[in-house]
């Protein structure tokens, strides 16, 4: 029980980097916190840094989310992956390291899912890319690359054979990312949300 608690601190921890925060200052002499939306992530990154330091910090958040998911399998502790993903999700959300001000979870829930079903993330990742060329929209790109993942999750169900555990941590975070993109909605609607000038 002990190891357990260890690791999913561990994965909370790991989470917890953040990665914008420290691209963002050792690199451009620059708080992203006090730019555009504020906000920890990549996609604040690529607006505020450009797409050179989004990319990197994009990549970083997602390989949090990948160890993390693998930190029971490389301690041989006997839950599941998806859990101790879970918990770098937090971390990246309200970052201990961060003063609990984080990103929206899009990348390290991505990396969870890189972990657990990679097929499922080269889906959600095609998703993705298909909705931005098509929309220009980050955020709405990241609330589809969401609903994917969980039509993936409800389809290979009813195709092979369900997996509920990534069913309900699938339907978990998608719900959480599109929670967090509750502002971004309303400028959509609007007609106010920032378009990608660089795809």
């Amino acid at each position: 029980m002990v190891q357990i608690i260890l690791v999913l601190i561990l994965a909370y921890l790991l989470g917890s980097i953040p990665s914008g925060l420290i691209i963002g200052k050792v690199f451009y002499k620059t708080d992203i916190r006090e730019h555009g939306s504020g906000n920890l992530g990549g996609t604040n990154t690529f607006r505020t840094l450009g797409v050179k330091a989004g990319l990197v910090v994009t990549l970083a958040d997602i390989l949090k989310g990948t160890l993390a998911a693998s930190l029971p399998v490389l301690f041989s502790i006997d839950i599941n992956p998806l859990l101790a993903g879970v918990f770098a999700v937090v971390g990246h959300t309200y970052p201990i390291f961060a003063g609990f001000r984080g990103g929206k979870a899009v990348a390290t829930s991505g990396g969870v899912v890189l972990f657990c079903a990679p097929i499922m993330f080269l889906t959600v990742l095609a998703a993705f890319f298909i909705s931005l060329y098509i929309t220009k929209y980050v955020s709405l790109s990241s609330m589809i690359a969401g609903i994917t993942a969980i039509l993936f999750a409800v389809i290979s169900g009813f195709v092979h054979k369900w997996d509920i555990p990534l069913l309900i941590v699938v339907f978990l975070m998608a719900s959480f990312v599109i929670y967090r993109h509750r502002a971004n909605i309303t400028r959509i609607m609007n007609k106010t949300e920032p378009k990608i000038k660089w795809l």
